[in-house]
């Protein structure tokens, strides 16, 4: 069954998106990070400037390097080559997300993603998924 972390109460969420991709990329684990496409353009941006020292290797779930990419961005979860970790930034439960084997979601400190944060909470929870909380600046 799919493990689901929620990262809660982060003050960037895409800077905090580019912590947990680049913890998981150190670890060696496949990443794929689901959103729509404006938002994975601003993560993409965000991945090359977050750190001066750190290469995250990286591209759309549409090249033909995604299989062998570690960090894999996607629009919809059918198109990811890997299912080992899923990083979340749609306001909604990714589609398919128990073909991987851990969920990381990430909420950010505003009302309307505090709101869809608890959602997806929710419907996890009420589905029996194994659920961490790391609440952030707590």
């Amino acid at each position: 069954m799919t493990r689901v972390d929620f990262h809660t109460n982060v003050g960037d969420a895409l800077l905090y998106a580019c912590r947990l991709a680049r913890k998981a990329y150190q670890a060696g684990q496949p990443l794929v990070v689901v959103a729509d496409h404006a938002r994975l353009r601003a993560f993409d941006e965000r991945l090359w400037t977050f750190s001066p020292l750190d290469f995250l290797p990286h591209c759309m779930a549409e090249s033909e390097l995604a299989a062998r990419t570690p960090i894999v961005l996607a629009t919809d979860v059918e198109q990811a080559p890997h299912h080992q970790v899923l990083l979340n930034l749609a306001p909604v439960v990714p589609a398919q997300f128990a073909r991987f084997e851990r969920l990381l979601e990430v909420v950010g400190n505003s009302d309307d993603e505090l709101a869809a944060g608890r959602e997806r909470y929710r419907f996890y929870r009420d589905r029996g998924y194994p659920l961490n909380n790391y609440k952030q600046g707590a």
